[in-house]
């Protein structure tokens, strides 16, 4: 494995989110599972060593489904990144999350079907995933967000599907029913990697849409999504930035005991 780099937070972009650091610096690294979906980019917030990387590509090549999704969590561990912060766009799923809303999410339900989902294909490695995000980095992000005088709803569900096609109204519906609050196509299994990686990982999500099934006479479309995101680019960036520069380094949290007392069939960087 090559590293030519060490950070110790991390942002994975979203949709929309195609790059965030300047004057970085790329990190080669080739992991067990591939190549992760771009070189990360390193550099310097403050006094801090963060890296970058867009889920999608920098030019949006992989769907949600293809994301070399075990390969870009690796990677960053093998950086040296202990907490991530993860952005992404979502659809709303109650008529009161309107496009341009901003979400921290507390849950999520797992909806999708085709992905590799843990690093353990032998032995006994059973994560605590009953709380899927870091306290911490929701805390973290919740009071970025209000000094950068952004409202947002702290907590919620956020379903996440297999995509790349967008929810049938019958779906979305459901979805509201059993207590989703944003819909979403990358969120899983990111979380889940990150916490069998031992890593604190939160998101904060950008409604772009109400889901098909909330309200209206049009289901979703790519382009509203990607305009919504596109006007709250630079909000989003402020938040992050201020998240950066103020989150604890020092981890006391229930993720970083994730793999306590497990025994791993395998080395992790």
């Amino acid at each position: 494995m090559k590293v030519t780099a060490r950070a110790e937070l991390a942002v994975i972009g979203g949709s929309g989110l195609y790059a965030l650091l300047d004057n970085a610096t790329d990190a080669d690294i080739d992991t067990p599972y591939g190549k992760p979906s771009d070189p990360i980019t390193v550099a310097t917030v403050g006094d801090r060593n963060v890296a970058f990387l867009p889920r999608h590509g920098r030019d949006h090549r992989f769907p949600p489904h293809r994301i070399p999704y075990r390969a870009n969590m690796w990677a960053l561990r093998a950086l040296g990144v202990r907490q991530i912060l993860a952005p992404c766009a979502v659809g709303g799923l109650r008529p009161e999350l309107g496009p341009g809303s901003f979400v921290i999410p507390d849950q999520l339900i797992d909806r999708t079907t085709s992905r590799q989902a843990t690093y353990y294909d032998a032995g006994a490695v059973h994560v605590n995933f009953a709380d899927p995000y870091c306290p911490v980095g929701r805390a973290t992000l919740k009071k970025s967000a209000a000094h950068n005088e952004i409202s947002t709803t702290d907590g919620g569900v956020m379903v996440v599907i297999e995509g790349p096609r967008f929810s049938t109204r019958a779906e979305s519906r459901w979805f509201t029913s059993i207590g989703g609050a944003v819909v979403n196509m990358t969120g899983y299994p990111e979380s889940v990697l990150a916490r069998e990686l031992a890593l604190c990982y939160s998101t904060i999500a950008l409604v772009t849409d109400l889901d098909a099934g909330v309200e209206g006479d049009h289901g979703v479309t790519q382009e509203e999504v990607f305009r919504v995101f596109g006007e709250n680019t630079a909000k989003m960036r402020g938040v992050l930035m201020d998240a950066l520069a103020t989150i604890p380094l020092d981890r006391d949290c229930p993720c970083a005991h994730a793999l306590d007392g497990l025994k791993l069939p395998i080395e992790l960087p």
